[in-house]
């Protein structure tokens, strides 16, 4: 059973299969090396917990979603290289073997690693009065995971614009560029994060598994390769799936044209 946290810089509520983290750290929900290290635990309980499907990353108050890194912490001696836990910066970004969709609601400023962690996350879906940037040129620093993702999920000269300026960009454009999925009014954002949760709740997550592993995995390979590793089962995600109860109620409820039975087995 996953620990519920009601206070601190990292909240979380569970609603059916839904699990909720908000960022509450201060005025802009900056993280600094023990908020990265909380939400690595959190995210890590979610992967392991059968009892959950699918997870809504949000943040407290209307103006900040994340800046990323806390900059007054690293001042305060905070390494950049330091122990960030078990997910990497955000508790994301390096999560091994996290196969269960997550859904990124960015309600303001997502900057720096705070875009880089929504770029962990599989769906993102943001305010009107979200704005986005890459600011790390100047102070002196790489974005790192942004360097390395960013180029695969956009036109290279788009993600080499913002990566080399580090100008701002509005949610229009992000939407443009395919980084978000849907642009909502403020006050409604959260109810379509959950929305669309519970959309995927009720979704297969064997199945779900599987995309996940194999998108995952498939990055670096070669189209053929993969397709082999996918129809062979040894991905293990799809050996599951194939072995699985689920498979066989997919195809019994589309003879029998009615909804589909999840169990997750």
């Amino acid at each position: 059973m996953m620990k519920m946290r009601t206070d601190g810089p990292i909240l979380t509520r569970v609603e059916g299969a839904v699990l909720e983290v908000t960022l509450a750290r201060g005025k802009a929900n900056a993280i600094d090396l023990a908020t990265s290290r909380v939400m690595g635990e959190v995210f890590r309980d979610f992967r392991d917990d059968d009892a959950l499907r699918v997870c809504i990353l949000r943040a407290q108050g209307d103006k900040f979603f994340c800046p990323g890194w806390d900059l007054k912490a690293a001042a305060d001696g905070d390494a950049v290289d330091g122990d960030y836990g078990v997910g990497g910066f955000g508790g994301l970004q390096e999560l091994p073997h996290l196969n269960k969709p997550v859904i990124a609601a960015v309600n303001g400023i997502c900057c720096g690693g705070g875009l880089e962690l929504a770029l962990s996350c599989d769906l993102i879906l943001a305010s009107d009065t979200a704005t986005f940037a890459l600011p790390e040129i100047r102070s002196g620093t790489v974005a790192d995971a942004a360097s390395v993702k960013l180029p695969k999920r956009i036109p290279y000269h788009v993600a080499m614009d913002l990566l080399l300026t580090g100008r701002w960009f509005d949610a229009e454009e992000a939407q443009r560029w395919g980084l978000i999925k849907e642009i909502h009014p403020l006050e409604d954002l959260h109810t379509k994060a959950w929305d669309l949760a519970r959309l995927l709740e009720s979704g297969p997550p064997l199945v779900y598994a599987a995309i996940k592993e194999v998108v995952r995995e498939a990055e670096d390979m070669k189209f053929q390769d993969a397709l082999n590793r996918i129809t062979k089962r040894q991905f293990a995600t799809v050996d599951r799936l194939y072995s699985s109860d689920d498979q066989l109620e997919g195809a019994r409820a589309f003879a029998e044209k009615r909804d589909p039975v999840w169990k997750g087995r």
